[in-house]
């Protein structure tokens, strides 16, 4: 049992910024006709995290985590 004092990341975890390797293969599964879910499998990462790169990389035309790049 969890004691009230555990680090709320550790029974949540805590989102990380996802490298632009990462990215890109999110991206090229995607252009491999891969569904969400099935690149959330793939890498374990959340399927709203995939979906969320997916639809930047629609709307914007970049695969970086990085605004500025």
């Amino acid at each position: 049992m969890q004691t009230a004092s555990t680090n709320i990341c550790e029974r949540m975890g805590c989102s990380q910024e996802l490298s632009e390797f990462s990215h890109g293969t999110v991206i090229g599964c995607h252009l491999c006709n891969k569904s969400i879910y099935e690149i959330s499998l793939l890498l374990n990462i959340p399927q709203s995290t995939v979906s969320d790169i997916i639809t930047k990389w629609k709307q914007l035309g970049k695969n970086s985590n990085s605004a500025t790049k």
